[in-house]
């Protein structure tokens, strides 16, 4: 069943990861899981943190730069097939500069997810989300994700 906006959204920020979809400057698409905050009602926030990179210029990083529109996906699977679901934030990502004044806000976001990030706040870049549409399904209307 369809979720409204509302219910996509209060499942999505239940998801403590979700996939992170973006266009590559070919087209092509390029799909990596992403820990993430909401900062304000329909803004989710990222960071390049300290896990292990070849690099702090990740390719997704690049892509949002030339083309911005991103997908981020939180599901839930189960053999128990009424227990499904997924939901979807469609927005517009822009990498914010260390001066930003969003900056802070984002960090101490993320920090109050991830108690990882307290104990080492991400120092690498910064994407802000503005969530122009959510979006769901469920297998049944009568899920409780407290289970």
């Amino acid at each position: 069943m369809r979720l409204d906006a509302e219910e996509a959204r209060r499942r999505f920020l239940t998801a403590p990861s979700v996939r992170l979809a973006t266009v590559r400057p070919d087209g092509t698409p390029h799909l990596v899981p992403i820990t993430f905050a909401a900062c304000a009602r329909d803004t989710l926030v990222f960071a390049v943190d300290h896990k292990p990179k070849s690099t702090q210029r990740l390719a997704r990083l690049a892509n949002i730069a030339a083309h911005p529109a991103v997908c981020l996906l939180a599901d839930e699977w189960s053999a128990d097939w009424p227990r499904l679901w997924w939901a979807r934030a469609d927005g517009r990502a822009v990498e914010i500069a260390a001066d930003d004044p969003r900056r802070p806000t984002a960090l101490a976001a993320l920090s109050a997810r991830y108690p990882q990030y307290r104990e080492q706040p991400p120092a690498g870049p910064v994407v802000w989300i503005d969530v122009h549409t959510w979006t769901g399904w469920s297998g049944s209307n009568s899920v409780d994700l407290r289970a």
